[in-house]
């Protein structure tokens, strides 16, 4: 039979032990000084990059390399990298698949750490048992998941304030329009005064047109990028206004009055699953406590048979 508080005291003393010898080798000359090549990279940059754009690659080892090997191997068991692109792009973040799989591989070591740990203080406490020590999977798979669960509530809530955003910034662009401005500056004028999610994604697209990429590619890669149904459609029939030559104050006018009125309905349909949400405690709490106070006293009276 395992002695259980015997393997808890091995699991501190060795934790204790491997932190103190990694803190102890992070600190050695050898181990924690700059490599070579990156000492020298910034006296050699004008010979291997003469421009002065591209960093010198310097060859990663030691811990660093370890980690990197690791997380790779991790974004290739799990996969689903095109669809994770499009949810880091959503949710506002750098679409690097292989640093978001390092931060969901860290929230899992987290994770099965704080498990471990519990299961540590429970068998001390003399409540462990063979269940207690899956606590550390549990754990790990846990924080796994609430990563992605978290980046997941991200995109939703920020396509949600996109959302509410986009009827005034229509209005706003279509009241430029009317004022004789071209379309390049009623959005330049708009992301330079708006201070939103969607502001910033129009800075940039003003950013990318004026590096040379044209109007309508820059604005169909933005709500790609967003991938908001709303804003799909409104910057799909913008894009064709351009295209076409159509009135863009007319066109933006009727996005917008589009936009106010799916805000309405997902308004609407947003009251109605609170009001459904209400009942929950309704009938699992109040309506209960009501019955109990009203049959109680009856049958409290009738068991000391008065009345």
């Amino acid at each position: 039979m395992i002695d259980f508080t015997s393997l808890a005291y091995a699991v501190v003393l060795g934790t204790a032990l491997g932190l103190g010898v990694c803190l102890v080798v992070s600190r050695a000359p050898r181990w924690g000084a700059p490599s070579l090549s990156r000492r020298l990279a910034p006296y050699v940059r004008d010979v291997t990059d003469p421009r002065g754009i591209a960093p010198v690659a310097t060859p990663v080892v030691g811990a660093d390399a370890v980690w990197l090997r690791l997380r790779d191997h991790v974004a290739r068991l799990v996969g689903g990298d095109d669809a994770l692109a499009r949810r880091l792009r959503r949710a506002g973040r750098a679409p690097d698949v292989s640093v978001f799989r390092g931060q969901q591989l860290v929230w899992a070591l987290g994770g099965a750490g704080a498990g471990a740990a519990g299961a540590v203080a429970l068998t001390l406490a003399g409540r462990g048992g063979v269940a207690t020590w899956l606590l550390a999977g549990v754990g790990g798979v846990a924080g796994f998941l609430a990563c992605d669960m978290l980046l997941s509530r991200a995109a939703r809530m920020r396509a949600a304030r996109i959302e509410e955003e986009l009827p005034t910034i229509l209005e706003f662009l279509a009241l430029c329009l009317s004022a004789g401005e071209g379309i390049l500056d009623s959005l330049r004028r708009v992301s330079a005064m708006g201070t939103g999610d969607f502001t910033r994604e129009l800075r940039a697209t003003v950013l990318a047109v004026g590096t040379g990429s044209p109007l309508s590619t820059s604005l169909t890669e933005m709500s790609t990028n967003l991938d908001v149904p709303a804003v799909s459609r409104s910057v799909d029939h913008l894009v064709s206004a351009i295209d076409r030559g159509a009135p863009l104050a007319q066109v933006l006018h009727a996005q917008a009055l589009d936009a106010r009125e799916e805000a309405k309905r997902s308004l609407i349909e947003r009251a109605g699953k609170n009001e459904i949400y209400m009942l929950i405690p309704l009938v699992l709490v109040i309506l209960p406590l009501s019955v109990l106070f009203a049959v109680f006293p009856g049958i409290f009276m009738l068991r000391l048979g008065v009345g």
